[in-house]
């Protein structure tokens, strides 16, 4: 059964909407989801609003255009991971991609300044999930709040705050469809959990 998850700033997440498989309908092309996901941000101005509207297009995209999900490069050995873009385009606020990792790849610790909508297409992937508490000499401080491992079907969407670090699960390539609204890299941050400090990601 897939899931949908919202990760919100503190690191707690919550189940949200239908996240029932659709059935393949009227082909919905990529030009038409930019469409609505540009009404939708015009309509809704908080984070978590746009997530529970945008989250049934992402999955209807998917199941009604299944070249999408082989639009992915396979991961690159030198880095571990590999990203496609599929649409980006000046000053239009979304970002819109295929990401690959190799199994045992993790990302830092970080938060993406933006809202941002992750559905799995293949493979397994671990989000484990963190908050900022601050301590007197460590105002980065981060504690672990808890984890979601995503199977194939599974949609995570994360607050522009949520902090969050991936790890590919298995023995094949994790393979990821990735939306992002646009990036305030004021706000954008990778940590580090030795030294409880953060810097511009």
């Amino acid at each position: 059964m897939a899931h949908n998850w919202l990760v919100s700033d503190d690191g707690t997440y919550r189940a949200f909407g239908n996240p029932e498989t659709l059935e393949p309908g009227k082909y919905y092309r990529l030009y038409r989801f930019l469409t609505e996901l540009e009404d939708i941000l015009e309509i809704f101005h908080d984070d978590i609003s746009r997530l529970e509207a945008i989250t049934p297009l992402v999955r209807k995209l998917l199941v009604s255009s299944y070249w999408l999900q082989l639009e992915y490069s396979a991961p690159d050995p030198n880095v571990g991971w590999s990203v496609n873009f599929l649409y980006r385009e000046h000053q239009f606020p979304l970002t819109v991609q295929m990401v690959s990792w190799l199994p045992g790849q993790t990302s830092p610790i970080h938060n993406h300044g933006t809202w941002g909508i992750v559905a799995l297409v293949g493979g397994q992937e671990r989000n484990c999930l963190w908050r900022r508490n601050p301590q007197p000499n460590q105002p980065d401080h981060l504690d672990l709040v808890d984890e979601i491992t995503l199977q194939p079907g599974d949609v995570v969407a994360l607050t522009a705050n949520a902090i969050h670090s991936v790890e590919a699960l298995g023995s094949e390539p994790t393979v990821s469809f990735n939306l992002y609204g646009v990036t305030n890299f004021a706000q954008r941050y990778e940590f580090d959990l030795a030294t409880q400090t953060a810097q511009p990601f």
